[in-house]
């Protein structure tokens, strides 16, 4: 009431006007969006926290006496009213004009009209684009013979000027830097996009333009008389391994065509050094090439420095190159303590890791890990032990390359290709039971060279699972017992071989290295994995044994069965700079077959929590309709086979490195098969968008650089679980009941 009370125009200096809309129209709606015209707007107004000038409101808390510390500290934490510019307002129209002389519109007009109201204005830029220019004629004159075949012959198809397009700047700008790029990446060392000049002559009342093309000769800034342009060479290749001064006495090694010059000792395999390097000897020079060089380089984690120097031979039309390369330090610890208060229980973990970055000189990275914790349990009856007791042990052996019959090592360097081995044991104690989880995989790596692509192939990962003790008393109250048998539960604590074979693509619209938040950008991902197929033919050749269950086993342990398939889209919409759009999709369908009647538990999807349905809490969604009341074994029951998941999310950002959400969930989670022990939970195409549930709430995040800390807060609006007053929380809300609070790291999607 009070910020609602303030009058903003006691801030506003007598003359001035405040700047309180601004709108962008054109005659051409297909121009307006494919320009963006209104990304052109000089002058802002406000910014809004969804929808409202909430920083304004908070200045205007500060009055009008500056000496008080109060009204300092308010207009620092606010924003200032934000007054008309005629300046910036001039400035929004040559810049609008620009980008449409640039696209062909070379009559265009930007008009702009004041609706002033008081101490406040609205601005309106009306834009009139006309007719737009086009290519009647393209003369090319090359005045280098050498390059008249590239130019002339070899590349016209691929010219970005044709007759009858439009007139473009951009176009022109593109041609001359995709001709330059051309020559250099065909040996043609010292040619730049400057060596080429566009003319233009526009036909009297006409809207046609003849364009010309001129390619000059090579000349050095007028110190030199014009001469035809090198074709250049690569000579002698050089790698200078930890050299501080290539003058400095060193070692050398002469190997297939390259020099090795180090001091002292030579850190990487000879081998990995060429294969990464696209820079060869007696070859034309490339562009493309070189500058693939070095980031081939920089992939290599055993590389901290590296720098390629080219040197023209005096008199000749040879390149020398030097590439230098200086190691990282191999060797790294790490050491990491945690502690945790789970529901009261107090516990802590330890671990420590070593990594080799460079384990046989060929930037294979070797890391070993050690962890364990201990928890204090309370609360437990019937059983002998209180305490809980993890111990792990992890090593995995990256290499920096594919390694697979057939493939070709410079296919693997320019597609960033690797291969992991890994091998994990992990001990569980509980009073309830001890677990041991055996798990070796080898995965392969790669991408596309825009590094948009991901793709990862997991060629095997073997799962074993074995539960040498169980407690009579667990056994007794969960397993065994008659009328509380749980198929779910029981399942998952006996040995089980999981043999897993899968593939990952995952594509970035704006690269692997980008960040999507706040702009225009999708990235879609899919896998696929299967399991027990190979072992289900062995055993059924060799015509196996059976256990009690009549599944096949193999070396007297059942193996699971299944086929995954997970399809997940995002994509984010960019409003203005403080203001975006995000939507994500996902679906997994999962589905047990053969040697198995349901998915081990770490395959199962759950719903709910910070990257899921948020108005519910962890793993506390589904599925169907189901409403577990066994509170003990829920975390089971709460799992299925198939998984949808909708969010559609509103980004603000607020002030210095804190943005605001507001956002929508739907989403649940189904079995294929009915359970008993899940009723209501199975996949119906006729009832299941009725068992959807729906849920919003608002966010708070932190970009701290590195990653992003994120506070959500969500309310169920529809609880497929319940039916009457209870299914619709929105209406009906139960604060203890529909809310949930999620701490996470990183954005939802």
């Amino acid at each position: 009431m009070l910020i609602g009370a303030c009058s903003v125009e006691k801030y506003i200096p007598e003359g001035e006007h405040m700047l309180t809309g601004v709108a962008v129209t054109c005659d051409d709606e297909e121009v307006m969006k494919t320009y963006r015209l209104g990304d052109y707007v000089t002058q802002q107004t406000n910014s809004k926290w969804f929808g409202a000038r909430v920083p304004l409101k908070i200045y205007m808390l500060s009055g009008t006496d500056t000496t008080k510390r109060s009204c300092r500290f308010w207009r620092k934490l606010g924003e200032a009213p934000v007054l008309y510019d005629s300046v910036k307002s001039e400035r929004t129209k040559n810049d609008i004009e620009q980008v449409l002389n640039n696209a062909g519109y070379m009559k265009a007009e930007v008009e702009e009209f004041k609706m002033v109201k008081g101490k406040k204005m609205n601005v309106l830029y009306n834009v009139h684009p006309k007719e737009r220019y086009t290519i009647r004629n393209i003369h090319r004159i090359v005045e280098d013979r050498g390059l008249r075949h590239f130019i002339m012959v070899e590349d016209t198809t691929n010219s970005l000027l044709r007759t009858g397009l439009p007139f473009e700047v951009t176009a022109l700008n593109g041609e001359r830097n995709r001709i330059a790029a051309h020559l250099r990446n065909n040996g043609y060392y010292k040619f730049t996009k400057d060596d080429i000049r566009f003319s233009a002559d526009t036909a009297r009342n006409s809207t046609e333009v003849d364009v010309q093309m001129r390619v000059k000769l090579q000349q050095d800034n007028g110190r030199t008389e014009a001469r035809e342009h090198k074709q250049y060479t690569i000579g002698t290749v050089k790698f200078l391994t930890d050299v501080t001064n290539p003058n400095e006495p060193t070692d050398s090694i002469h190997y297939k065509g390259y020099d090795f010059l180090y001091q002292e000792n030579l850190h990487f395999r000879k081998r990995l050094l060429i294969s990464h390097s696209l820079v060869r000897p007696n070859e034309l020079y490339n562009d493309n090439h070189y500058r693939r060089t070095y980031t081939n380089y920089a992939r290599l984690g055993a590389i901290s420095f590296s720098n390629i120097n080219l040197t023209e031979r005096p008199g000749s039309d040879t390149l020398d190159c030097n590439i230098i390369v200086n190691h990282a330090k191999p060797h790294s610890f790490g050491f990491d303590v945690e502690a945790t208060n789970s529901a009261g229980d107090l516990g802590a973990a330890l671990s420590t890791s070593y990594q080799n970055k460079n384990l046989f000189r060929g930037s294979e990275s070797f890391t070993f890990k050690i962890r364990g914790a201990y928890e204090a349990i309370t609360g437990l009856e019937g059983y002998d032990g209180n305490n809980y007791v993890e111990l792990g042990a992890e090593s995995t052996l990256g290499f920096p390359m594919l390694l697979f019959p057939y493939v070709k090592r410079e296919w693997g360097t320019e597609h960033n290709a690797s291969s992991e081995i890994a091998l994990q044991y992990n001990l569980q104690n509980r009073p309830e039971f001890q677990r041991r989880v055996l798990t070796a995989a080898w995965r392969y790596r790669w991408n596309n060279t825009n590094q948009r692509v991901q793709h990862r192939f997991d060629l095997l990962e073997v799962n074993y699972v074995y539960m040498p003790w169980i407690s009579k008393t667990f056994k007794e109250q969960y397993l065994d017992s008659l009328g509380r048998t749980n198929a779910i539960l029981k399942y998952n604590y006996e040995n089980l071989l999981i043999t897993k074979m899968g593939y990952t693509y995952s594509y970035n619209s704006l690269g692997a290295r980008e960040q999507t938040y706040g702009k225009n950008a999708y990235t879609v991902r899919f896998n696929i994995e299967t399991s027990g197929n190979v072992l289900n033919a062995i055993t059924r050749l060799a015509n196996g044994k059976r256990n009690s269950a009549g599944q096949y086993t193999f070396c007297g342990t059942a193996f699971a069965q299944y086929v995954r398939g997970d399809f997940d889209y995002s994509k984010s919409i960019r409003i203005d700079k403080n203001n975006s759009v995000a939507f994500h999709g996902a679906i997994g369908i999962a589905y047990p077959y053969g040697n198995s009647d349901q998915l081990p538990f770490e395959k199962r999807y759950f719903a709910g929590g910070a990257n899921s349905v948020r108005g519910w809490s962890v793993r506390s969604l589904g599925p169907g309709t189901y409403n577990g009341k066994d509170k003990g074994i829920n975390f089971l029951n709460q799992s299925g086979d198939i998984k949808l998941d909708l969010s559609l999310e509103y980004r603000a950002q607020l002030f210095w490195k804190f943005s605001g959400a507001a956002f929508v969930d739907a989403g649940n989670i189904w079995t294929i098969r009915e359970y008993k022990d899940q009723p209501g939970g199975e996949f119906r195409f006729g009832t299941f968008w009725k068992e959807i549930a729906l849920s919003y709430g608002i966010g708070l995040r932190m970009d701290a650089n590195f990653f992003i800390v994120r506070f959500d807060a969500g309310m169920k609006a529809i609880d497929p679980a319940y039916t009457g007053r209870k299914h619709y929380p929105i209406l009906h809300h139960d604060f203890d009941r529909d809310f949930a609070f999620h701490f996470a790291v990183g954005l939802p999607f």
